[in-house]
């Protein structure tokens, strides 16, 4: 994870091309054309042994010959000369790379060898390189220069990046960076998020990227990334028709591209499906005003737009909004009789300017429209270029979105350009402007995902790890992959989750004897690790009420499973008590095992038709209230769970409780590869689990939360210590800590919070709650102190954090105590808990700034050992800890 030397490769003063080359359409002929033709300001240095002069600059016969060091090299020559060119460079000074070499094979491994000892970064090798068209840099062998704009454009290939580099062109849309990765040996798409999320050149990024390599680092740069800008990405490879057959219906629904969608919704990003929509997209964000809600009121000027538009809507799972009396009352004043007197609007064809107007100022006071779909037809009574230089300056101060549909060509050809500079989204169909409101509601939602704070833990739940985990273990020792469902009852049970009863039996004397304990009514199911799906082989019965019809139905099993399947091991049989829930809904949770992003929980309808139903959400661990909350609405049996008729809506505290019990154990049992519930009945009394499955295998060394695509909550952490007579808890902060931050933060002095933001603050807003309590603990830490208030919950007496760069190089340090308990030596208690975290870590330095009228804090940092220096020309203070040395 590093952005060390990219800005020599995205701002060289200088670049070599070493293979120019004069013959034509070759590789290195092209690149130093395009580096010549494109205005690049810096210093030309083509190499190769053969030429004198190419495009009119001397060449250079060696690397060793070079004038001077190039921040950037362009190599386009053989294979087998590549790391010795890498080396020889490296040995230079030079920093950064384009390999557009291909057929590396083994030989990459020695490139990267070679660059290693001097931090030399490659783009490539197979790169068809980059443009940077603000600075006239096209170091590549695109075939066109890139128009300069605000848009970064990253893509895993090279093909389609020349193809959209065409499509971008004739469309007028510019760029700030455009990036082929090529195979991505040193410089990934992690890398490139990280640089670009920091660049003031580039307002929103686009990706294409066929697969990710390290989840971890790549959720990490795509938080980051996304929390200051657009990011929206294709993610290709969506169909895995050649996946494994799963043990589970879990692992059969939860495919590799719902994975992917749940990483790139929990890291705030947009993804689209199509060229024309990644930049679709990027119009609709840059023009859009905030959005709260996903109810969209249509206005148009006649009724087969509106129709199209609305289904559109409803196909996309996107709502009309209800207009109030009020509005309705209001609209029959300015509206001609027999207008729609519903949503859509129609105007009517023969509309005039002032009806337009009229009807857009009421539209935008109605209080259920969260954004206004405006269409337009052309008609001969009314110029289009009239209605539009009329409502563009009225469109421009709504509160809410406006996108605008002009239909047609020519005719509407100006009021669209009219439109485009006052900076309102505009599209050429009704079907495409309900795809970009469908956008700005999928790009809100997954915005909040990323910044929404949960509510506190009311009822915190501490497992019964070892009990798990012992069993867990004796089946791996036993050289078993499946645990019975008694093991994994008593896992869950050790969880949290509410299970039935249930007794395992060896033979039909044991299942009777095992039904007689549990008592009656009981269900008995076949017991069998060949037998995936008992249903399939009649290996289930229910609602057995004597012992006689126990050892009826367990003889029956037998003989049948002989028949059907001679060569399956009996093992026995299960028997449970039958769960009496008549009102209940039939649910699956699950967990599944990803290659690239590892654990995910799915949930959804469940029963015997799950497949079928295919009704299912995918989410990353770990997993909160707001992350579980945020799973169960997306499925359609929501809907049924929030009640109906006569049937009462179901416990969704439970629910939710139940699926971060889940995360939970994805989070602390490494060896958990799959895990699937089916089903779990939930009504209004909460749930319970009848069926379940777990399949485990051994752990790799060092695994536990590495495995996870986004670090858990880092537990170990926690310490309670004697502070002044009373415990202490010193933790990392937790998203569940918003609500105890805020009242933290209103408890600091106007001048604490000047000295610790350098500026009066008055209060938070929910984001920045979020984003000091939602860190990402890969990245960065915050310890805080907590002590128990009046009412026994936990309040925040100070705060530690520290954020370090992608290279772990620095981290950014800062520390406030709340004001009125200063003095006492908290402060300098969490600076030394951080301080050790830091250096434990491998972070070189702790950096940062205070006013320099801030002096207790200025005591407490020189006492640590941090130097303090005047900042030129600032009232601040520099401070500065070398952590690694002796």
């Amino acid at each position: 994870m590093s952005i060390r030397n990219l800005q020599q490769l995205f701002n060289p003063n200088s670049v070599a091309v070493i293979g120019a080359s004069l013959r034509p359409h070759s590789v290195g002929a092209t690149v130093l054309h395009n580096l010549v033709t494109a205005g690049f300001g810096g210093v030309i240095l083509p190499v190769n042994p053969k030429y004198d002069v190419l495009e009119g600059l001397p060449v250079w016969h060696s690397v060793a010959r070079l004038p001077q060091v190039p921040d950037l090299a362009i190599i386009c020559t053989p294979p087998d000369t590549v790391a010795a060119l890498i080396a020889e460079l490296g040995e230079r000074g030079c920093k950064a790379v384009i390999v557009m070499t291909t057929g590396m094979g083994r030989l990459r491994m020695e490139m990267l060898r070679a660059a290693k000892p001097h931090l030399l970064r490659i783009l490539g090798p197979n790169s068809v390189g980059l443009l940077v068209p603000g600075i006239g840099l096209n170091a590549s062998f695109a075939h066109a220069a890139a128009l300069p704009g605000k848009l970064a454009f990253v893509s895993q290939s090279g093909a389609l990046m020349t193809g959209v580099l065409d499509w971008a062109n004739t469309r007028g849309i510019g760029f700030s960076k455009f990036i082929a990765l090529g195979d991505s040996a040193d410089i990934d798409i992690g890398d490139l998020l990280d640089f670009l999320a920091r660049d003031g050149d580039t307002h929103a990024i686009l990706l294409y990227i066929e697969d990710v390599r390290d989840a971890r680092k790549f959720m990490s740069a795509a938080r980051s990334a996304a929390r200051g800008k657009p990011v929206v990405i294709i993610k290709a490879g969506r169909m895995a028709e050649g996946a494994q057959a799963a043990a589970s219906h879990t692992g059969a629904l939860a495919g590799a591209d719902d994975v992917v969608d749940a990483a790139i919704r929990r890291a705030g990003m947009l993804r689209v499906f199509s060229t024309e929509a990644l930049f679709g997209a990027v119009e609709t964000l840059a023009h859009a005003r905030p959005m709260h809600g996903r109810h969209l009121t249509i206005l148009t000027n006649g009724g087969g737009p509106g129709v199209m538009a609305t289904d559109a809507l409803i196909d996309l799972h996107g709502s009309l909004a209800t207009l109030a009396p009020a509005t309705l009352a209001q609209l029959d004043a300015v509206m001609p009789a027999g207008w729609s007197h519903a949503n859509p609007v129609d105007i009517g064809g023969d509309a005039p300017v002032e009806r337009y107007c009229a009807t857009l100022d009421i539209l935008q006071k109605e209080p259920q429209s969260d954004a206004i779909l405006f269409i337009h037809a052309p008609t001969a009574l009314v110029s289009s270029t009239e209605i539009a230089r009329a409502l563009a300056p009225v469109l421009l101060k709504s509160e809410r979105p406006v996108l605008a549909c002009w239909l047609g060509g020519a005719t509407v050809a100006e009021a669209r350009k009219i439109f485009s500079d006052a900076g309102i989204a505009t599209y050429r169909t009704p079907e495409e402007a309900v795809r970009g409101f469908m956008q700005l509601v999928d790009y809100r939602q997954n915005q909040q995902l990323l910044m929404e704070v949960p509510a506190a833990v009311s009822d915190p739940f501490t497992p019964d790890r070892l009990r798990a985990r012992s069993i867990l273990h004796a089946a791996l020792a036993d050289g078993r992959t499946l645990l019975s469902e008694t093991e994994t009852r008593t896992v869950l049970a050790a969880y949290g989750v509410p299970v039935v009863a249930t007794r395992s039996a060896a033979d039909v004397d044991g299942a009777v004897a095992s039904a007689q304990e549990i008592g009656f009514p009981v269900a008995l199911k076949i017991l069998s690790p060949q037998i995936s799906h008992k249903s399939d082989v009649g290996g289930v019965v229910l609602d057995l009420t004597s012992a006689a019809a126990v050892r009826d139905a367990a003889t029956a099993m037998q003989q049948r499973l002989g028949a059907l399947l001679p060569h399956a091991d009996l093992q026995g049989f299960t028997v449970q008590a039958m769960a009496r829930r008549p009102l209940s809904h039939e649910l699956i949770m699950g967990v599944t095992t990803d290659p690239v992003f590892g654990p995910a929980i799915l949930f959804g309808q469940g029963g015997v038709a799950v497949e079928l139903l295919d009704d299912h959400a995918v989410g990353l661990p770990p997993l909160n209230s707001v992350l579980a909350g945020d799973m169960v609405a997306r499925t359609r049996v929501s809907r049924l769970l929030a009640g109906y008729r006569d049937r009462p809506a179901a416990n969704l505290d439970a629910i939710l409780r139940t699926l971060i019990q889940i995360s939970q154990m994805t989070e602390e049992l490494p060896e958990l590869q799959e895990l699937d519930i089916n089903p779990l009945l939930a009504d209004a009394d909460g749930v319970i689990a009848l069926d379940a499955r777990m399949r485990v295998a051994p752990a790799a060394p060092a695994s536990g939360h590495a495995r996870l695509a986004i670090r858990a909550y880092p537990q170990a952490l926690e310490q309670t210590i004697d502070w002044h007579g009373e415990a202490l808890c010193i933790r990392p902060i937790k998203p569940e800590d918003g609500a105890a931050h805020l009242v933290f933060f209103n408890h600091l002095s106007s001048a604490d919070v000047r000295n610790r933001a350098f500026s009066s603050l008055r209060e938070l807003q929910g984001p920045q709650v979020a984003r000091l309590t939602q860190i990402d603990y890969d990245r960065e830490m915050a310890f805080i102190a907590t002590r128990p208030d009046a009412s026994g919950q936990p309040e925040t007496l100070g705060v530690a954090r520290a954020v370090a760069d992608p290279d772990n190089l620095e981290a950014e340090f800062a520390v406030i105590v709340r004001s009125d308990i200063k003095g006492l030596g908290l402060g300098r208690l969490l600076m030394e808990q951080l301080i050790a975290y830091c250096r434990n870590r491998g972070t070189r330095y702790m950096v940062g700034e205070t006013m320099s009228g801030n002096q207790g804090l200025l005591r407490l940092a020189q006492t640590l050992g941090f130097s303090a220096t005047p900042v030129p020309g600032e009232a601040l203070i520099a401070l500065r800890l070398d952590l690694q040395s002796a």
